[in-house]
């Protein structure tokens, strides 16, 4: 049965990470996981743009069968997920749901930070939209957010070059950056979903006693929390534990880099939005 499957999107691979987090805290469920790859990076396009391409994807996720579409990437959930949620949902189907990782994200810092100061390092469409910032502060009004764009992250992980030297000048000039912005920062936020590729990289520039954080592991447990506070929701989704990749790319470039990100084969089909 194709009706009641979680549908995953983002821009590129990064959300990749998310859909892991997601499927280790909910193993049992069916997912489409889609990449606008053709397309990306959405960071640096407009808000309209964004918004017209996420409105794109969602509904042919809902098209696909898909309950409830998780916005897997920043960009997107930035600049897109509002304006979905409450001026297309309605007309589409109100018993649909789309979701993103800004929200379950800041719902966590509170908790994490001593200083009351953290850093987010994010594309700069999400650090352009201030959106952590503007969540944080509805949250925790006494938190200082310091947030910072790192434009050649996504580049070199696409590119494969995230573990190669080349790229510790660009991990360590944007950490030193942000760390000389707010030297008081404690907690550090990957707001973009491919950074956790580079974790390994980050904690070596990064001062010790920061803690970073990465949005996987947060999304799967605030969706798990979400589920048990809708049941309406969890019934309508089906139980298979299946995946199934969908590409705006060419599969036999899309598969290879997207198997990295999810440390098992992936044999994605090729779809036009």
């Amino acid at each position: 049965m194709n009706e009641g499957k979680i549908g995953v999107f983002d821009s590129g691979y990064g959300g990749l990470t998310i859909l892991n987090g997601i499927r280790k805290a909910l193993p049992q469920y069916d997912y489409i996981y889609l990449g606008d790859n053709a397309r990306a990076p959405y960071g640096t396009r407009s808000y309209e743009v964004v918004y017209d391409f996420t409105l794109q994807a969602v509904r042919h996720l809902f098209a696909q069968g898909c309950r409830l579409v998780i916005l897997a990437c920043n960009t997107a959930s930035a600049k897109a997920l509002r304006s979905i949620q409450q001026n297309d949902l309605p007309g589409i189907d109100p018993a649909r749901r789309v979701l993103g990782v800004i929200r379950p994200t800041v719902e966590l810092l509170g908790d994490l930070t001593r200083s009351r100061h953290i850093g987010v390092l994010g594309t700069p469409g999400t650090v352009n939209s201030h959106s952590y910032r503007l969540e944080t502060t509805k949250i925790f009004p006494d938190v200082t957010v310091t947030e910072m764009a790192c434009p050649m992250w996504v580049p070199l992980i696409e590119n494969n070059e995230h573990t190669g030297p080349g790229a510790d000048y660009f991990v360590k000039k944007y950490i030193d950056t942000i760390m000389e912005r707010d030297p008081q920062i404690d907690t550090l936020v990957l707001a973009c979903t491919h950074y956790p590729l580079l974790m390994d990289k980050i904690r070596l520039y990064l001062p010790e006693g920061i803690a970073l954080v990465p949005q996987g592991e947060i999304v799967g447990t605030s969706l798990y929390d979400y589920l048990r506070r809708h049941p309406e929701m969890q019934t309508r989704l089906s139980t298979g534990g299946s995946i199934k990749f969908e590409t705006t790319e060419n599969p036999e470039k899309f598969n290879p880099l997207a198997s990295l990100f999810t440390g098992s084969e992936v044999n994605a089909s090729h779809i036009t939005l």
